[in-house]
């Protein structure tokens, strides 16, 4: 659905839940799109083997950068 910028402000909520149920939803300025509102995916809570009945919290991120120590160790620097 394409709703105008007065109508997203008065329906944020609305919007959002949309959004949430699979639905895109853009938001447009005298009827050119300008953004669209996306659902950001629950985190799943991180689980190991023998471990799997423990909370232990988040996952690792795969794709964040890794930190200049830990990638002078992984290239074999000192």
């Amino acid at each position: 659905m394409q709703v105008s910028i007065d109508t997203a402000k008065a329906d944020l909520a609305k919007l959002i839940e949309a959004a949430q149920n699979g639905e895109e939803v853009v938001i447009a300025r005298d009827a050119v799109p300008m953004v669209k509102l996306v659902p950001i995916p629950p985190r799943v809570k991180f689980k190991l083997g023998i471990w799997a009945d423990r909370n232990l919290g988040e996952g690792p991120d795969f794709f964040e950068p890794m930190s200049e120590d830990d990638l002078q160790l992984w290239e074999g620097g000192p």
